[in-house]
């Protein structure tokens, strides 16, 4: 078992990784809505790229966080000596 030290680390990487990870979600939901006019003028794939993001181009971010996510821990995970066998 790590020590004390070692998991307060730990979490503190956890921590600044999701917060992170929170800030893009951010971005990706609220920032977008709240630009979508300024968005707009730009064409992505022939749709108006504000309404892309809105209808798919947030779903596959929010895929990647999660996939993001999830890869950092495991090695975090591996690193610190916490990982599930």
């Amino acid at each position: 078992m790590p020590t004390s030290t070692k998991l307060q680390e730990y979490w503190h990487k956890n921590l600044r990784m999701t917060g992170f990870l929170l800030f893009v979600w951010f971005l990706a939901t609220f920032a977008v809505i709240w630009f979508v006019r300024d968005l707009n003028k730009f064409t992505f794939l022939g749709f108006p790229f504000g309404f892309y993001m809105t209808s798919q181009g947030s779903l596959a971010i929010y895929v990647a966080l999660v996939w993001c996510y999830a890869r950092y821990m495991n090695k975090l995970d591996k690193k610190y000596g916490v990982a599930e066998d």
